[in-house]
């Protein structure tokens, strides 16, 4: 498909959301066109609890992809929907071995890290833990904790001169560079990490990772 025809995807997104950041890169890695409609997560108690809104996503969560008539949750399965669905620009290397490490190393942060620093979470332990509270410590110890093991990991690469995980940026990156913002966001000491931070910094020099950037959503605060 050319990226200039008209693709009728849908993308339910907030602009601070990483999980919708991921999906954001993967679609304009892609050159495909898309429809935002903006799902403002804090405002009124947040939007994604709304009846109308749960009504398409029953976990009340963005990203959602509609296409076709179809609904699509969790910005993994999206991914992999994207690739599968238009062959342009894969984000996941054809040999089945490359492709069980890009998977592998995106779960990390899906998985392991992103989970203990999304908001719902955040908002839950601000409830039981009062004043005790502290988020810039929280959130540091999981991503630098994960972080860890993914700089040890793109060291060992067999390829380790090479800028990207893999020949180009494709699905570890969707993933590693919303992550790098979130730390960012709170603070995280991201001097232990040289590639992560060359990683990211070379995959910020390419206009769809700027376009799929918070700070340049329409709406974005």
């Amino acid at each position: 498909m050319k990226a200039e025809e008209n693709t009728g995807l849908t993308l339910y997104t907030y602009w601070r959301s990483s999980a919708a950041y991921r999906v954001r890169i993967a679609l304009n890695l892609k050159g495909l066109s898309f429809k935002s409609i903006p799902v403002h997560l804090v405002r009124q108690g947040g939007e994604q609890r709304g009846e109308a809104f749960r009504s398409t996503n029953p976990q009340g969560l963005v990203p959602v992809l509609l296409h076709e008539g179809n609904v699509f949750t969790q910005s993994m399965a999206i991914c992999e929907y994207l690739d599968e669905r238009f062959d342009e620009y894969l984000l996941l290397p054809a040999d089945p071995l490359e492709r069980a490490r890009v998977r592998s190393m995106a779960l990390q942060i899906a998985c392991d890290i992103h989970p203990l620093n999304n908001l719902r979470v955040l908002q839950y332990l601000k409830t039981r833990c009062a004043d005790a509270w502290d988020t810039g410590a929280w959130m540091a110890h999981w991503m630098t904790e994960g972080f860890v093991a993914i700089e040890q990991q793109l060291a060992d690469r067999p390829d380790s001169d090479s800028g990207f995980y893999s020949d180009r940026p494709g699905l570890f990156e969707c993933f590693l560079v919303p992550q790098v913002y979130n730390a960012e966001r709170y603070g995280t000491d991201l001097s232990a990490f040289p590639r992560i931070r060359q990683l990211v910094a070379e995959c910020r020099q390419l206009s769809a990772f700027s376009r799929s950037a918070p700070e340049n959503q329409p709406d974005a605060e």
